[in-house]
């Protein structure tokens, strides 16, 4: 598979819970950084289970994935029942076919309040 079908694929089976399909596409000594809440996920098996375990009422819909050789960005959008809209932006480094490294940065649209002195020079954006 190419990188960017990787990470499609990576999506996909996110979104299907197929857990065992998901650790097929990732490098057993995979590392995943979340900067925004300072956590590092070491290992295949940890990134897996941190999802698995994330309580259910979540979709995901990718909102679009580019490229340059095996170095993708995904841009996603995860609404969840009860807890609202989450975007993500990762960062993945795809070699032979796997993930073998990724950062990801997880928000909530809107949840970063707008400092006063922008407001004359931006419009409010919807999510």
């Amino acid at each position: 598979m190419e990188p960017t079908e990787v990470v499609q694929e990576l999506w996909d089976r996110m979104q299907a819970r197929n857990w065992v399909g998901l650790g097929e596409l990732l490098a057993d000594d995979l590392v995943v950084e979340w900067p925004v809440s300072a956590e590092r996920i070491v290992g295949r098996d940890n990134y897996v289970r941190v999802n698995a375990e994330y309580p259910e009422g979540w979709s995901i819909r990718v909102l679009r994935i580019v490229a340059d050789g095996g170095s993708v960005v995904s841009e996603v959008e995860v609404p969840h029942d009860a807890v609202g809209l989450h975007r993500v932006a990762s960062f993945w480094t795809v070699r032979d076919g796997r993930v073998i490294d990724g950062r990801e940065y997880w928000t909530c649209p809107g949840s970063d309040p707008a400092p006063a002195w922008r407001a004359r020079w931006t419009q409010r954006a919807g999510s």
